[in-house]
């Protein structure tokens, strides 16, 4: 032995020293003499039983993936054989100095996939003489992993002979041979994939060019795939473009080029992950030559996010390749390649499966139970996501349906769990998204979180993800204005108050039993009933809002006696270290839940509370704080009414579910490539599903109906990584605005709009004056509908004119609708004077109600993003009317565009009319909740353009609510009040609520719905604009339009 030998024998261990120089031996084995040409071959047959029906690999495989030279790795469908057809001979030189010049087309079946690869005979001799080394290695006892799994997985007496491979070259075999040789060639490979030996060997998947996303049933047809050299760089990431850009930053990597349906991808053959995605869009190109590429038989691919750069070893092989690609993406994804309406990224997909939710609750419930269907995958992005929230109230079963124990729960059964949070900048925003991550992240390794941007290395400070979407396996979306977050949660009664109130039940078994789990943070405030004290401190003078809630309850001293020793037997199982929940349950105990304390003692009912802690809340009295303290109250819920919340969405199947949560995807793998902490394996690139399986739905939520259906969205290169911006909402609204025949019904958040190409830009409000002139003037009876807050959404006190942010927003939103030359109603005047009344309505929602003892009154956020047009058209999303969800290039939305393809008998304008189903559905529950049809059937809102309704329904119901507020609660804003002096005149004077609380109460009777008129004048004489010397004057006029 040499010295260098001996010097590595000891470095190395004894068995690692043997395994290396019997490795070293077989790659010197002249395997031309191991050729067994003529010996009869055993052939494995157990493969060609017949694949069972439906027998497919799921799509949790692409999450499994090994290394390519594992033993165990899993490629092939189970019971399905692999049929091979040499279906053409090419030959592509007359010389004969070339050995191989036939190159031979192989089609090969497997199921449902085909495909086909081309290959010189040298490449059959090559695979050859890699299988005989193969079968040498197996005799012997090679100490490694790899040779040891292998050999553990042929299994006993398996065959193992080789079937006979021509030993002439193909230079030597005549044109008439040349048939002959196709089904020599085509046998041996025949009987090669029979025997599983061979077929599962690595030098087999390779020159039958399969990985391990090859049969994904649902990853789509089988595309082109093989080893390339693949050149680093080409992102386009702000910051990043210098990476990859020049010769002296190139580096070359082998790696496996798997060609899909709708996008591209390549892996590390070392560990099987995947290392790329490349989404086929309406850029996606490919070029050959060394102009394009700068490199020799390079091959460039293209598209909106990537310029990517892959080498082959020839010309005609690149030239293959890239034709392949070409044609194959051509055929399947044709659909992303050209421009769809709207520039939207998305096509516009028949036969969609859709429903709409007004308010949280029902979304919140759906959403709940699609949760716990999935099977493979969950994708969430919010602005704000509390993991604490609970999505079914009131919380009757424990913490079964909260948020982070169904994610847990679906996690601990093997689905892959991914969410992107908003990352906010802190000074400006409290949401606490880092919370959030900690907090989903502890729940199990299959939860894997991101936040985005880092404000300071992408220098995106003013701009935020704003979508809110929820998609379960890529075939359910929900899509709209509902955060998973404190404080949406509502129904249509848009309650004000929630003390709760605890009574005594009966001691009967209850109806279900919820598993008892780990002890939580809680609430600290006592229980709300009472336990014998003998401190000498009475309940009353601690806590007097108990004690008040308590005499609202209704029992008899008795009764609280007796629930207080009831009371007192749970604390003592408590005593016992019995297991308690981890939130307040439907009882509203601090004690946790006392039904899932003692399930079989008996159970408290009674009025529960639906918001717990956090949830209750009233941000323009007091923004959210100490969110790490989900079950903590933050403002006192016996003397503040919380702010009720009024909302929006919508849940979409099928294709396009596929597209959101291919824009999902795309964030998704763009954050991975943008956030160097995000590119361990241990957060894979996503991967779409094909379109050509969308309809085959797992899960379909209850009360959809079929639609035509397209996603939008606002997407730039900050947020997705593309090449180009796009708006296409933006551009939805006007077209749905410009084409509307009869009025739109619009609820936002915001209304800033009326381009004057210096602070404002979108065109939204002037397709509107657009409209109602062109009505006007060809004397059409049309109507423009706007519901939105009656104040923003900012903490302030309106009494004393509200904070700089309130203002500053105000005064945007004053400017669209009535003040200035560029506003709506100004327009209009000019042309038609105060008959604009009849075609323009703006409107807020407010409600009212009693908490302890006292009349209080509310304004009803309005955070929808909705437009409905026609009673057939509806454009549910997450954006604003503003320039920040509209533009694009600023905040990332999404929405859905619904056009009813389903029509139902239906009135307009006095007329027989088509209305589509989901359309009108929608547009009747919202007038009937806003003008209260609910509670009084004789409210008539079918026809909305009518004057009966308009004049007789919608205005006056409008104008007496408000009213009827003013004087009984002085409430803000008013007309009234024009500038701070009336300001402080107005609050000097007191309402009826104060000076006469029974009248009061008689004045609130005549209130019906919560539709009120939008105060236009409201300090319109003064300027609300913020002052530079403040912090809002310092920050750019972007963010607050």
């Amino acid at each position: 032995m040499s010295e260098h030998q001996q010097g590595s024998f000891h470095r190395s261990s004894p068995l690692k020293g043997v395994a290396q120089d019997i490795s070293q031996l077989m790659e010197k084995l002249d395997t031309n003499e191991l050729y067994l040409e003529g010996d009869e071959t055993d052939i494995d047959t157990t493969n060609e039983t017949k694949a069972s029906d439906g027998a497919q690999i799921p799509f949790s495989a692409v999450y499994m993936t090994k290394g390519f030279k594992e033993a165990d790795v899993q490629i092939y469908i189970t019971g399905a054989p692999i049929k091979a057809h040499v279906v053409d001979v090419e030959r592509f030189t007359s010389t004969r100095k070339v050995p191989s010049p036939n190159i031979y087309t192989i089609e090969l079946t497997h199921g449902e996939f085909n495909w086909r690869v081309k290959r010189k005979f040298k490449h059959f001799q090559e695979l050859h003489r890699e299988l005989l080394r193969y079968k040498a290695l197996l005799r012997l006892p090679i100490p490694t992993r790899r040779f040891t799994v292998r050999r553990q997985t042929v299994k006993q007496g398996e065959p193992r002979t080789m079937p006979s491979l021509p030993r002439s070259s193909d230079h030597i075999v005549r044109e008439e041979q040349i048939s002959s040789r196709r089904r020599q060639l085509e046998d041996y490979l025949t009987k090669l994939l029979k025997m599983a030996m061979y077929r599962n060997y690595h030098a087999m998947m390779e020159f039958i060019g399969v990985s391990q996303l090859s049969f994904i049933h649902h990853l789509g047809p089988k595309g082109l795939e093989g080893y390339v050299m693949k050149r680093s760089g080409g992102h386009r990431i702000p910051g990043l473009n210098c990476c990859g850009s020049n010769k002296v930053c190139y580096r070359w990597s082998k790696r496996w080029l798997a060609v899909k349906d709708s996008f591209v991808t390549y892996m590390k053959p070392d560990s099987g992950a995947v290392a790329f995605v490349l989404l086929v869009d309406k850029e996606f190109t490919i070029k050959l030559g060394i102009k394009d590429t700068e490199t020799k038989y390079g091959i460039r691919i293209e598209n909106l996010s990537r310029t990517l750069i892959i080498k082959c070893n020839s010309y005609r092989h690149a030239r293959w390749w890239g034709q392949e690609i070409e044609k194959f993406i051509c055929e399947h994804a044709a659909v992303y390649l050209k421009d769809q309406r709207f520039t939207s990224f998305a096509s516009v997909d028949e036969g969609i499966l859709s429903k709409w939710y007004v308010n949280a609750k029902g979304y919140f419930e759906d959403v709940a139970d699609a949760l716990e269907n999935a099977q493979e995958e969950i994708y969430i992005t919010d602005w704000w996501l509390s993991p604490e929230i609970f999505l079914k109230r009131p919380v009757m079963e424990g913490n079964h349906w909260r948020l982070d124990y169904i994610l847990k729960r679906k996690a601990l059964q093997g689905v892959k769990i991914f969410v992107m949070l908003y990352k906010e900048v802190e000074l400006a925003l409290g949401i606490n998204s880092g919370y959030s991550k900690r907090t989903l992240m502890k729940l199990h390794p299959n939860v894997k979180v991101m936040r985005h941007p880092d404000h300071v290395s992408s220098t995106v400070y003013l701009w935020a993800h704003h979508e809110k979407l929820v998609v379960i396996d890529q075939s359910v979306a929900f899509v709209g204005g509902i955060d998973l977050a404190y404080g949406r949660w509502d129904d249509q009664m848009h309650r004000l108050t929630d003390v709760g109130s605890v009574t005594r039940g009966a001691l009967s078994p209850p109806t279900t039993t919820p598993t008892p789990t780990p002890a939580p943070t809680t609430n600290n405030n006592p229980p709300v009933d009472r336990v014998p004290d003998t401190s000498g401190e009475t309940e009353e003078t601690r806590n007097p809002a108990r004690i008040r809630l308590e005499r609202n309850g209704g029992e008899e001293e008795g009764g609280r006696m007796r629930g207080a020793t009831w009371l007192n037997l749970v604390k003592r199982l408590q005593r016992q270290n019995l297991e308690r929940s981890d939130s307040v349950s439907s009882s509203d105990s601090d004690s946790g839940s006392v039904r899932s304390l003692c399930p079989d003692i008996g159970q408290l009912v009674g009025q529960s509370r639906f918001w717990h802690g956090k949830d209750y809340c009233n941000f323009v009295y007091k923004d959210w704080i100490q969110l790490d303290k989900p079950f903590d109250d933050f403002i006192d819920r016996y003397t503040t009414p919380r702010m009720p919340w009024h909302d929006i969405a919508a849940v979409v199947h099928g294709k396009a579910a596929r597209n959101l949560a291919r824009h999902f995807i795309q964030r998704w793998n763009f954050t991975k490539i943008v956030k160097a902490k995000y590119r361990p394996v241990s957060y894979p690139y996503l991967l779409p599903k094909s379109m050509s399986t969308a309809s085959e739905l797992t899960y379909q939520v209850p009360g959809s109906m079929a639609a035509r259906v397209q996603v939008l969205r606002s997407a730039a290169d900050w947020s997705c990584g593309i090449k180009y911006h796009e708006e296409s909402i933006h551009q939805a609204y006007m077209h749905v605005i410009e084409n509307s025949q009869h009025y739109i019904y619009i609820e936002n958040q915001f209304f800033i709009s009326c381009a004057d190409n210096k602070n404002v830009f979108n065109g939204i409000g002037d397709a509107i004056v657009k409209r109602i002139l062109k009505a006007y003037r060809d004397k059409q009876r049309y109507r423009v509908y706007l519901v939105t807050p009656l104040m923003p959404g900012f903490e302030g006190d309106i009494k004393t004119g509200g904070g700089a942010a309130i203002q500053t927003v105000m005064h945007f939103n004053y400017r669209t609708i009535a003040r200035g030359e560029h506003s709506i109603i100004e327009r209009l005047r000019k042309e038609m004077e105060d008959m604009w009344m009849n075609y323009f309505s703006v409107c807020g929602l407010r409600t009212h109600a009693e908490l302890d003892g006292n009349l209080v009154t509310e304004l009803i956020y309005v955070h929808s993003k909705m437009l409905i047009a026609d009673d057939r058209t509806v454009i549910i999303g997450s954006a604003n009317i503003n320039d920040r969800s509209m533009l694009g290039k600023r905040d990332s939305e999404m929405a859905v565009i619904v056009e009813d393809t389903g029509h139902v008998p239906s009135v307009m304008d006095g007329e027989e009319y088509q209305a589509g189903v989901f359309a009108l559905h929608l547009r009747l529950h919202c007038f009937r909740l806003i003008l209260g049809g609910f509670t009084d059937p004789s409210i008539d809102v079918q026809d909305p353009v009518s004057e009966k309704f308009f004049k007789e329904v919608w205005i006056p119901t409008s104008a007496r609510n408000a009213t009827i507020y003013e004087k009984v609660f002085r409430c803000l804003p008013s007309d009234h009040v024009r500038n701070n002096v009336d300001l402080v005149a107005f609050n000097a004077k007191s309402g009826l609520n104060t000076e006469d609380p029974a009248k009061a109460a008689e004045e609130l009777k005549k209130i019906r719905g919560f539709l009120v008129q939008f105060p236009i004048y409201f300090l319109s004489e003064e300027n609300l604009l913020p002052a530079l010397s403040t912090k809002e004057g310092m920050v750019p006029m972007e963010v607050w339009t």
